[in-house]
């Protein structure tokens, strides 16, 4: 743990090794649920799991508190990485496991807390980067009114999402009409030859079970061929299992199941935070893909989150433009990094750091371009 003096006679920067046993948990469960926007992926139930298998070295918990109460106001993971193909920033640690970067921010937290925070991020190189913000969050509303003349947004992009209420029901009612309706319903029907048909949810401590047969059905598919699968590599499976096992014991894993008899034919992974639902894995069975399996547990989700008490909202966590998910999940949310430039130094190096993260993309799109070229 190392601790900065400088941010002001009220509050204080602090450091911690998220793995070091002298972190006050107490504190970063609070804030993890009083946060403004839940982030599952910077809680102590997955990010401990997974940079302790991972070995993702050089990441410290970010921590703003209050110096007489010691309560936490901000918090995030930070680690160094390069934005595009050469230049580095500060970053909060999303990843591929966990592509949502949102600090968690307590209500109380001021336009002067987060200019300390976002300061303290930029520390060394002037810059700290938040990937995959929600825009239309309160968190992105609070960063952008603390840091409006040194900030930018790049990398904005759409991805699936559905809401609550009415807004919900009424992206279910489109979602499930018309000639999908017609034929999802005729796809099940048949799939009813192979066994009775049944959906189910499990919660809390079940979705232990669920999630081993998740596990085997995701690595039986073309995942496990690709070596993508979360059994391919020991690390991935032993942070997954932990990660699973410590968020059940809060409540905060659900695991949907389609069923055809005895034979699991599909199965997502959700987490749960703070009334918000987070789709976080899928897997079918691919003897049974001419059933979609995949968009009937995910259009079964949409039902199941829209009945749970205190929802308010999906993430689907997908690509943007993913084919199965966005004509079911019709709710879109926008998302960008915030940028965040801090002294002359940081100041000179944004807009090379935006170049770099635009030119990394044009060369990946470039690269995708041509391998389906190649393949056709």
């Amino acid at each position: 743990m190392t601790a900065d003096p400088r941010i002001s006679e009220t509050h204080e920067i602090v450091r911690f090794d998220p793995l070091n046993a002298d972190i006050p948990e107490k504190e970063w469960r609070r804030l993890g649920r009083k946060a403004l926007d839940p982030n599952p992926f910077f809680g102590p139930d997955f990010l401990r799991p997974f940079l302790e298998h991972m070995g993702q070295k050089g990441v410290r918990l970010l921590v703003l508190r209050d110096r007489k109460s010691a309560h936490w106001l901000v918090a995030a993971p930070v680690g160094r990485r390069r934005q595009g193909l050469v230049l580095r920033a500060n970053t909060t640690w999303a990843t591929e496991y966990s592509p949502l970067g949102t600090p968690l921010v307590h209500p109380q937290a001021t336009d002067i807390t987060l200019r300390g925070f976002l300061a303290a991020g930029a520390e060394p190189g002037g810059l700290f980067a938040i990937p995959y913000l929600p825009l239309q969050s309160e968190t992105a509303a609070k960063l952008k009114s603390a840091s409006f003349r040194s900030s930018v947004v790049f990398a904005r992009a759409a991805r699936a999402g559905h809401g609550a209420g009415a807004t919900g029901e009424a992206q279910l009612a489109a979602a499930d009409s018309g000639k999908r309706r017609k034929e999802m319903r005729r796809l099940l029907r048949r799939l009813g030859e192979h066994g009775e048909v049944r959906f189910v949810s499990l919660n809390g401590q079940e979705a232990l079970q669920g999630f081993e047969a998740f596990l085997h059905l995701e690595a039986a598919g073309w995942k496990g061929r690709a070596g993508t699968a979360l059994l391919s590599l020991p690390e991935t499976a032993a942070f997954a299992r932990l990660a699973i096992e410590q968020r059940a014991a809060i409540d905060g894993v659900r695991i949907d199941q389609l069923w055809a008899g005895d034979r699991l034919i599909a199965a997502l992974v959700l987490f749960r935070d703070g009334g918000s639902v987070f789709s976080w894995k899928i897997a079918f069975d691919e003897d049974f893909a001419r059933y979609s399996p995949g968009a009937q547990i995910a259009l079964q989700a949409l039902r199941t989150n829209l009945a749970s008490d205190n929802f308010n909202g999906a993430d689907s966590l997908a690509i943007p433009g993913h084919a199965m998910i966005e004509p079911l999940w019709r709710g879109r949310l926008n998302t960008g990094t915030l940028l965040h430039a801090e002294g002359l130094l940081g100041v000179l190096k944004r807009p090379l750091c935006t170049a770099d993260a635009k030119l990394e993309q044009t060369v990946r799109r470039a690269a995708r371009a041509l391998k389906r070229r190649l393949a056709s």
